[in-house]
């Protein structure tokens, strides 16, 4: 600083001279003679002290514009530096250790810098790949849609419940969703209005032609608030078995109660009618003509057609305790095939009885109320095929299968190449006196549901096209 100030001090010396000279020179030469001669020195003191005054002015601007270097070696010289040596040093040296210092603590800043976005990076790759694995982890189909209405994520059993199994990202609503219009309605209005649908059921038909049953639940997702962007997401969950669990149950009690309530109805109906029975053959007996004759004879079966019907309703409505024993059902089968023989060929229907029915485990069951069941249910099977019908079969098969708590069944399948059952009559088919026969009473499906839901199965009705109805049948097996 003290050198600063001499420095200073000198050039203020010489400027000043320098304009004493100035001044010195004027008054010279406006005393001297106006002589070209005598004015020649005095013009080039003039010169020269001009000269050094220039000099003296340039070396002030000089200092006036390195002022801020001064500045920052100042700063320089107050703050701390390691790798400090000599106290007199050159101000030059000194500037580049200055900047080599700033720029290793811009390289160690950069360094700390791309470690934090190599951890925000590895964060934010951590947190895809747990929420992927959560979606994939899902056990109810999830599938997500953009503002566009094309698929942005679909997991394992979203793809599974809606057997797409070509590439299912990226897909708009209809492609994706063509089999199922029902959920494709609801997610474009959930799109455009922002509609939400909890626990619907969505009604569809498989690839097998079986129908299912799905629970779904369809909710915006707001992408972009900002912007209004607004897509959609839905959970699908598979709920055909607990809806026909539920139905059974439903149509069991429906059952249990119809029975109790008109089980003495039908047995004063029966007492009338062996009443009427009596009467017809008493007219019989008389000696009528041909006329009164036939309508003796026509009114005698219908009476007879009319007694069948309410004893088969009273074994309905007052089932008998079942006796339960080992059963062999590829045994029974064949005698039941054996039976209805006389049945399919007045029908010309093929009975195809598949080899595993001769593997199928023993099962505890009352013998006779099953054979029943299954007499009803493959003379039911025969006379679904229509006449006009080309194929005429009825295929019964059957295998052992294991649940997931590890109990063991028995599933017997009936398949007719029948025209099926339509869509609306599939709940109803096991309701008493609901038949879509000319001559049907309605209490053969009845009577089957009961005796196998009494011994602890199911049983169950679909369609399989482009055959006709299946109905399947689920016993436990007998346990040693």
């Amino acid at each position: 600083m003290i050198r600063g100030n001499r420095i200073q001090l000198g050039l203020s010396l010489l400027t000043a001279l320098f304009l004493l000279a100035t001044l010195f020179a004027a008054l010279l030469y406006g005393l001297s003679p106006a002589t070209p001669a005598a004015r020649g020195p005095l013009l080039l003191t003039a010169f020269v002290a001009i000269l050094i005054g220039s000099l003296v002015f340039i070396l002030f601007l000089l200092r006036w514009l390195l002022r801020p270097y001064r500045q920052l070696v100042g700063e320089a010289e107050r703050a701390p530096i390691e790798s400090r040596g000599r106290k007199s040093r050159d101000e030059g040296e000194f500037v580049l250790e200055t900047f080599q210092s700033v720029v290793a603590q811009l390289q160690r800043q950069r360094k700390e810098l791309q470690q934090l976005s190599a951890q925000a990076s590895e964060r934010a790759d951590s947190a895809v790949k747990f929420s992927e694995r959560i979606v994939a982890s899902v056990p109810s189909g999830l599938i997500a849609f953009d503002s566009s209405g094309n698929s942005m994520v679909i997991n394992a059993p979203g793809r599974a419940l809606l057997e797409f199994d070509g590439k299912a990202l990226g897909q708009p609503v209809a492609s994706l969703l063509r089999n199922i219009p029902q959920l494709a309605q609801m997610v474009e209005e959930c799109l455009q209005t922002g509609k939400l649908y909890r626990r619907e059921i969505i009604q569809t038909v498989a690839s097998n032609g079986t129908t299912r049953r799905l629970g779904g639940t369809i909710a915006p997702i707001d992408l972009s608030p900002d912007r209004g962007a607004r897509g959609a997401l839905c959970l699908l969950t598979d709920i055909t078995e607990v809806t026909e669990l539920r139905e059974q149950v439903a149509l069991k009690n429906n059952l249990e109660s119809l029975g109790e309530m008109s089980a003495g109805l039908a047995h004063e109906f029966k007492n009338a009618i062996a009443t009427l029975h009596g009467y017809v053959q008493l007219l019989q007996s008389l000696k009528l003509d041909e006329r009164g004759q036939t309508a003796a004879s026509s009114l005698l079966n219908e009476v007879r057609n009319l007694s069948e019907m309410v004893t088969a309703f009273l074994n309905f409505a007052r089932p008998q305790p079942l006796q339960m024993e080992d059963v062999s059902l590829s045994e029974l089968i064949q005698e039941c095939a054996s039976e209805l023989r006389a049945v399919y060929d007045e029908r010309g229907v093929e009975l195809n009885v598949t080899e595993e029915i001769a593997n199928l485990p023993k099962v505890c069951a009352d013998e006779l109320m099953l054979r029943q069941a299954l007499m009803n249910l493959l003379r039911n099977a025969a006379e679904a095929v229509p006449d006009d019908k080309a194929e005429r079969r009825v295929k019964l098969g059957g295998l052992k299968e294991v649940d997931r708590e590890g109990d063991e069944w028995v599933v017997m399948e009936i398949e007719d190449s029948g025209e099926g059952i339509p869509q609306s009559d599939l709940q109803r088919i096991f309701i008493p006196f609901f038949t879509t026969k000319e001559k049907g009473h309605g209490i053969g499906l009845a009577l089957a549901h009961r005796v196998i839901t009494e011994h602890g199965g199911t049983l169950s009705a679909s369609n399989k096209p482009p055959a006709g109805a299946a109905f399947t049948i689920r016993l436990p097996v007998r346990s040693d």
